[in-house]
């Protein structure tokens, strides 16, 4: 009986180290994605790469032009996603949150059709058109993580984040 209970408690041991080995092994990952995540970025941060821009023109094309034009001026029946207009319509919002109005509502004529993995490619050729900076990272296929990145007109200013800074020294 007595050699069954301990036999018990090493298993019992052994599983909760191997348990404790796997989560401390993953820790570091865990830690970078949910810092990753709760950091807040804005457009003008450089969310995007060029190679997901030009993918996203063409997928554009196929699937938005039509309403929006080859120009992204917009048409009687669809706002422009380029320029004040566009801008000041989707300030404050996030890129998760037009991610979301791509994927639930366009095109008019058959909501919901554009692959869900098309979108973020779509976004990068707005956000290029629309002069934004480029940088070495794709947006992301996950609304969640979309949702963090800020849709601003104006660049934030910068010289705010180097008094700050300055302060803290």
């Amino acid at each position: 009986m007595r050699a069954k209970g301990a036999a018990a408690a090493l298993i019992g041991l052994a599983t909760v180290g191997a348990t404790y080995s796997d989560i401390h092994a993953q820790q570091p990952l865990l830690l970078a994605q949910e810092s990753a995540a709760s950091e807040s970025l804005s457009v003008w941060d450089g969310v995007f790469t060029q190679k997901q821009a030009d993918r996203g023109k063409e997928l554009y094309t196929t699937h938005c032009s039509e309403c929006h034009l080859g120009t992204l001026l917009g048409s009687d029946m669809a706002p422009p996603l380029i320029g004040g207009d566009f801008l000041s319509n989707w300030t404050g919002s996030t890129l998760g949150d037009l991610f979301e109005r791509i994927r639930k509502t366009m095109p008019m004529n058959n909501p919901g059709s554009v692959p869900r993995n098309a979108i973020p490619d779509i976004l990068a050729y707005i956000l290029s058109v629309n002069r934004f900076p480029v940088g070495e990272t794709e947006l992301s296929h996950d609304a969640q993580l979309l949702r963090k990145i800020r849709i601003e007109a104006t660049k934030p200013d910068q010289s705010n984040k180097s008094n700050k800074s300055d302060k803290s020294e």
